[in-house]
């Protein structure tokens, strides 16, 4: 991959979900799970292009990231990493990003002004005209270390070889999502979800299809009460997975509200309880969230579900049930 031309911007390798190796296994290197969107930045003319996880072109979302530091300006350079907002404390602050992951109106440069989003880079993939997918991660991130392209709303993120009980023990402690484990050896695979990178969480977490919700009472009278959601089983049937109504904001109730697509019957495969269907108002299963929870029910069910947001980044054909 020399300068990228258009439709050339690979799309993000992707981790799998899985354990931290052994301590005693010396073939990983570790970083921070970062709680934001994905991103591939590719560098045109001077120009800045950011691409989705699933491809599209978002950088109209995101004018604040458009300033290039050194390291990163040269054309035909592509960084993969994270956009995020940072709270007071320094960690990524999801439910904020809710509010400008699907902005592309004039309000968006109000939007970049009053909370400007932070981009982690983590990984190079092209520089100098040279594509750099095919090398082992290591040197991946001794290269990208050595342009420490940082400045502007750009920083560069910490990895570290071995000691992954130490950055996990670190990610708690900072109140992070978890650590992604990276085999030193692994090649960079464009589009591909792969066992040389694992992503260890710190809070259980799942993504769930929006396939319903239920009316509110009280203050959510009129609105949406609680979703209805499920994930995909082994034959690809979309399966009722439980109901979330915690987590919302108002805002957040608005905005679902404006974007679910009615539909006359359930989307869920097989029959549902009484109390659920009495009150449900179905929607085309075309929204992906992510909730927290504490656990599965021996009927497939989650424990205590909350709401984090929707995911724009995860294809609905993707969630399952995850380790």
């Amino acid at each position: 991959m020399v300068a990228p031309g258009p439709g050339e911007v690979p799309l993000p390798m992707l981790a799998v979900a899985g354990q931290l190796p052994s301590a005693g296994d010396a073939a990983w290197g570790y970083e921070f799970k970062w709680d934001g969107v994905r991103a591939v930045a590719a560098v045109r003319d001077g120009r800045l292009e950011l691409r989705s996880r699933k491809g599209g072109d978002i950088s109209v979302r995101y004018p604040e990231l458009a300033a290039l530091p050194p390291g990163v300006d040269d054309p035909g350079t592509v960084v993969d990493g994270e956009i995020v907002v940072m709270d007071e404390a320094g960690r990524p602050d999801f439910g904020a990003l809710q509010n400008r992951m699907h902005r592309t109106g004039p309000e968006v440069v109000r939007l970049a002004a009053a909370r400007p989003v932070t981009y982690l880079v983590f990984d190079l993939l092209a520089h100098g005209g040279r594509d750099l997918t095919g090398l082992p991660y290591a040197e991946r991130r001794s290269l990208l270390d050595g342009l420490t392209p940082g400045g502007h709303r750009w920083v560069t993120t910490p990895w570290f070889r071995g000691g992954g009980e130490r950055v996990q023990a670190a990610s708690r402690e900072n109140e992070l999502e978890g650590v992604v484990a990276k085999r030193l050896d692994s090649p960079y695979q464009p589009g591909a979800r792969s066992p040389d990178w694992r992503k260890i969480k710190n809070v259980r977490a799942q993504s769930v299809v929006v396939g319903g919700w239920r009316p509110g009472a009280g203050r959510r009278t009129g609105t949406i009460g609680s979703l209805l959601f499920g994930v995909h089983d082994d034959a690809g049937r979309l399966v009722y997975a439980g109901h979330v109504g915690t987590g919302f904001t108002d805002q957040a109730l608005r905005d679902l509200q404006a974007v679910l697509s009615p539909r006359r019957t359930s989307p869920f495969a097989g029959a549902l309880p009484r109390e659920i269907t009495r009150d449900a108002h179905w929607v085309e299963p075309e929204l992906v969230g992510e909730v927290a929870f504490t656990g599965w029910t021996a009927e497939g069910r989650l424990r205590h579900p909350s709401w984090r947001g929707l995911r724009a980044d995860v294809d609905v054909a993707d969630v399952v049930v995850e380790p």
